[in-house]
């Protein structure tokens, strides 16, 4: 395997030949594949780049919507020319390259409107979740986020969302109220429980293959600051947290949420001194209770040994981004994860040789999350949410493009040796890349992805949206 997640080629097929017509069409901008960079410098390919430098986008078009009629407008012309059609906002859902038709970018539909009374937010499909946190803050309202505030909205939600209060707030997909969504025909829909059911069901956990969301409307939780961060170990202590916080787990209340971090860091300057070319473990901690409570409720943990760094606390909601600090500027990221139904001491053993001090791991991240709880119950009336069964989440980050492929035999292996310990489903936003049709299958349950299917074959009958391909 190259270093690149993909060795496809862009397509070869011809430009329709009116690309100038669709520029007469929309008021945002227009880019073709081999007619030069616009007046910025960009081709296609560079105006809606992926966020993992591994993946290397080269559609036919682009077309940096200014308004929803510019993806009316887009999704007509693709359909008029037989071209595929992908939405992109953030990039940060870009796990295959895009190699083919009309990619619609709506990062120019960003905005959040908040109605205090219903803590309703309406959020525009460009948006990131930084914004929407910035936005309710001030009326004592937070949304139920992922790990990373810098990423898009609707993408992540699209996934269903497994973030840093997941065991007490569920999939961030569980509150959305509504998508307002562009249709295969270039029609547009409000898409609710009451209007259109099964394809807001699809719609929330779903992913993909189903139109372009233009807004989502999401229930806020009124919360204005929690109890949380995150304590870094030493490398002699790695061991004992890890095993220490698995027991722990077993007993953990619904409405706390933790997860551990194995990082093998390089000793280069980026890297904070004490940490430089060590391996360490940082423990994530999030109460949205009273602090004393959260103070009580971490102690056990803080005792398992010594901290380097320890940044829990109570903090204001809005820094909630600042527990898994996730790195925000694009670079060369492989992602893989697996869902788990539970851990035991013989799980921990062989992670912590694979992954811990001593190992050979060629990933920077190793970390698994605790689920469940809220995570495990489905809203009234279900959703395509997948994940759901797993009571663990596994989660590998690298950064290092020339070990590509010893991340994917790495987690592979690791894979196929924990498979009596696996759930079965993994979240389709923490799937390895590339997206192919045998991996999203593993995302959901048979019963949820035939439904999908038939779902994504109703309101998409010629497979306009491709999802999987």
């Amino acid at each position: 395997m190259s270093s690149t997640v993909s060795s496809a080629s862009a397509t070869t097929a011809p430009l329709p030949d009116d690309v100038a017509g669709l520029r007469t069409r929309v008021t945002g901008t227009v880019l073709a594949r081999g007619a030069g960079p616009d007046g910025g410098g960009r081709t296609p390919g560079e105006a809606v780049p992926a966020h993992s430098t591994l993946v290397l986008n080269d559609p036919q078009i682009a077309v940096l919507a200014a308004s929803e009629r510019d993806v009316v407008e887009s999704v007509r012309f693709a359909a008029e020319h037989g071209l595929a059609v992908r939405p992109y906002a953030t990039g940060h859902g870009g796990a295959t390259p895009i190699l083919d038709g009309v990619v619609v970018d709506t990062a120019s539909l960003a905005g959040v409107e908040i109605d205090p009374g219903t803590r309703v937010a309406r959020i525009g499909a460009g948006t990131r979740w930084q914004a929407v946190i910035e936005a309710a803050a001030p009326h004592g309202l937070a949304p139920i986020t992922g790990s990373s505030t810098h990423v898009g909205v609707v993408g992540y939600t699209l996934g269903g969302g497994l973030g840093p209060l997941a065991r007490s707030h569920g999939a961030t997909s569980d509150r959305v109220r509504a998508y307002r969504v562009v249709l295969a025909d270039g029609s547009v829909v409000e898409a609710t429980a009451d209007t259109d059911p099964d394809l807001f069901w699809a719609l929330r956990g779903g992913k993909g293959g189903l139109g372009v969301v233009t807004r989502v409307d999401l229930e806020l939780v009124p919360l204005a600051t929690l109890y949380g961060g995150s304590l870094t170990v030493d490398t002699p202590h790695v061991a004992d947290v890890l095993r220490g916080w698995a027991r722990w787990t077993a007993t953990a209340p619904d409405d706390l949420t933790t997860s551990v971090v194995v990082l093998t860091l390089p000793d280069l300057p980026f890297v904070p001194e004490p940490m430089r070319g060590r391996t360490v473990l940082t423990l994530r901690f999030a109460y949205p209770g009273d602090a004393a409570e959260g103070e009580r409720l971490a102690a056990p943990l803080r005792a398992l040994a010594p901290a380097l760094v320890d940044t829990i606390g109570e903090m204001p909601a809005s820094e909630v981004g600042a527990i898994h600090a996730d790195p925000e500027d694009p670079g060369p990221s492989w992602v893989a994860g697996a869902g788990l139904r539970t851990l035991d001491d013989a799980f921990v053993d062989h992670y912590l040789g694979e992954f811990g001090p001593g190992g050979d791991s060629p990933f920077l991240g190793a970390e698994i999350r605790h689920l469940g709880a809220a995570v495990a119950r489905d809203v009234p009336g279900g959703s395509a949410v997948g994940g759901r069964t797993a009571g663990y989440l596994l989660t590998f980050v690298g950064m290092n493009p020339p070990l590509v492929p010893a991340m994917v035999a790495s987690f592979t292996d690791f894979v196929d040796w924990s498979a009596p310990w696996a759930a079965s489903e993994t979240n389709v936003n923490f799937l390895p890349a590339p997206w192919t049709p045998e991996r999203l299958a593993r995302a959901w349950s048979p019963d949820t992805l035939a439904r999908l299917a038939a779902v994504r074959d109703r309101y998409d009958p010629a497979g306009r949206f491709p999802f999987g391909a």
